[in-house]
């Protein structure tokens, strides 16, 4: 079983999308027995896929969602409407199966990992994968949320994890988190990265009243004085004001890439994460598939900078990961598409001449 050893590794192992597996796959779309383009972004998506595997058509039987926990000391500032105790909570939940990603995961027949990077508790269970890189991080508003080597560890966790799940046969990943107080860092990652104010990156996380979500961008600008992250080195962002689940879902993201599997990206959290992974490595976006619009402000921000259109709007803000397990019925029918669905020539139907429309199929 290799392992990801250091972040240039990673890196250097990205490719850009393979061409001819995308051309074939638009090629097989356009002989379809249906107007070229008629099934919209169920094209451009089989065609990504097959660009993103070199498989002209893909499926994928294996596929796990990778939910980072973590705590975040910048909580003491009272900007969430649930206390810190809940991280670990929530794990036990995971665990157990009764979280709503556990629930989606199966009707998606998706496993779900639990993976302790940072939880500020200690956590035993035979199926949680402990990997805990300190009990939570400080606090923000204060200092570095964590030392430069902790955040690269937690990047390099979150890659081997991908690893590990590749070497049994898994690949397709779903981004997923639990942190109480991460959309605090996360708004503070997406600040610092895109220089947006804490006013426009701020959102309601777990449904603060006005005068706390005021109070949180207040605590995010200070951390964002206190640190001064400098946007053009992501492991210093992510060590200053970030969290060690965000730390973790980049390596996620970054070694799915390397690995040319899809990487479906949930929500605000998971997309701040995607951002530091395209400001490491810019090709690393296009293994990246946006599964939903969450209802948190900051997230419209992050995929416009990204370059992805997302697949879904359900107005969700529950992260875990459940907007990505979603998306996978989505994937699963552009992959069932390509491989089931009749030819123009082998269903005997008359094509029309040269006067369809040809597709408007891109990657």
């Amino acid at each position: 079983m290799s392992h990801f050893i250091s972040i240039p590794h990673i890196l250097g192992d990205i490719k850009p999308l393979d061409i001819n597996a995308a051309t074939a796959a638009a090629a097989h779309l356009d002989s379809l027995t249906k107007p070229p383009g008629s099934l919209g972004k169920l094209e451009t998506l089989a065609i990504k896929l097959a660009g993103i595997t070199g498989v002209e058509r893909p499926s994928f039987p294996h596929r796990s969602v990778i939910v980072m926990a973590a705590d975040h000391g910048v909580c003491e500032e009272g900007i969430s409407a649930f206390p810190a105790e809940v991280t670990p909570q929530m794990v036990l939940n995971f665990l157990a199966g009764g979280a709503a990603v556990n629930v989606l995961s199966r009707q998606a027949g998706a496993e779900v990992l639990c993976v302790d990077i940072g939880v500020n508790a200690e956590m035993n269970h035979p199926d949680l994968i402990s990997r805990k890189v300190r009990m939570g991080t400080a606090n923000m508003a204060k200092g570095p949320a964590m030392s430069r080597e902790e955040a690269e560890a937690a990047l390099l966790i979150g890659a081997n994890i991908v690893n590990e799940a590749y070497d049994r046969g898994v690949r397709l990943f779903v981004t997923g988190e639990m942190g109480i107080g991460n959309t605090t860092a996360s708004a503070a990652v997406l600040s610092a990265l895109i220089g947006v104010s804490p006013l426009e990156s701020v959102g309601r996380g777990t449904g603060i009243s006005d005068e706390v979500l005021r109070h949180k961008a207040l605590v995010v600008e200070r951390a964002l004085e206190c640190n001064t992250p400098n946007s053009l080195d992501p492991i210093d962002v992510l060590s200053k004001v970030g969290g060690l689940e965000i730390a973790g879902l980049t390596g996620v993201i970054l070694a799915a890439a390397a690995r040319q599997c899809p990487v479906v990206i949930d929500g605000f959290i998971s997309s701040a994460a995607a951002l530091l992974a395209q400001r490491f490595l810019p090709e690393s976006a296009v293994y990246m598939i946006a599964s939903h619009t969450s209802h948190e402000q900051g997230h419209a921000h992050l995929l416009k900078e990204l370059g992805l259109d997302p697949m879904l709007q359900l107005d969700m803000r529950l992260g875990e990961g459940t907007g990505g397990v979603l998306a996978l019925h989505l994937i699963d029918a552009a992959c069932r598409i390509m491989a089931e669905m009749a030819t123009f020539e082998s269903a005997g139907i008359s094509t029309g001449g040269e006067s369809a429309e040809s597709g408007t199929n891109q990657l």
